[in-house]
């Protein structure tokens, strides 16, 4: 990991670390923005999401690039909208579903290294 990395994480209300982590991306209430650097949260900023309608995931790839995100963190996504975040220059990780229940569980992974980039293969269907 670089030493300053920004990264979006799918959020319920209220955001912030100890929120619950919103299971799709293009439908949660917000994204918690963490700046890590140096392997440690220096910052934690959440944004609330833009309405958009189904197969209009450029609008949140969007808002998340004009915040300066850098990468997300989801449990899942369609190809369509990982192939918007690709070409942004937003990097998508994956974390397993199971055993994540808040964003700070999802900070600490990223921090240790343990979510793998999400390639075109793993994309969800249907979305």
């Amino acid at each position: 990991m670089t030493s300053s990395l920004v990264v979006a994480i799918p959020s319920n209300n209220p955001g912030g670390l100890e929120a619950g982590i919103s299971e799709h991306f293009g439908h949660c209430d917000l994204f918690t923005l963490i700046k890590i650097q140096e392997g440690k949260v220096a910052s934690v900023e959440t944004v609330s999401n833009v309405e958009h309608a189904e197969g209009g995931c450029m609008a949140p790839v969007q808002l998340l690039k004009d915040q300066g995100a850098q990468a997300i963190v989801v449990g899942g996504i369609g190809g369509r909208p990982l192939q918007m975040f690709s070409e942004v220059s937003i990097d998508v990780y994956y974390r397993a579903k199971g055993g994540l229940n808040n964003v700070q569980a999802a900070v600490n992974g990223m921090i240790d290294g343990k979510f793998p980039i999400m390639h075109s293969d793993q994309a969800c269907g249907g979305h």
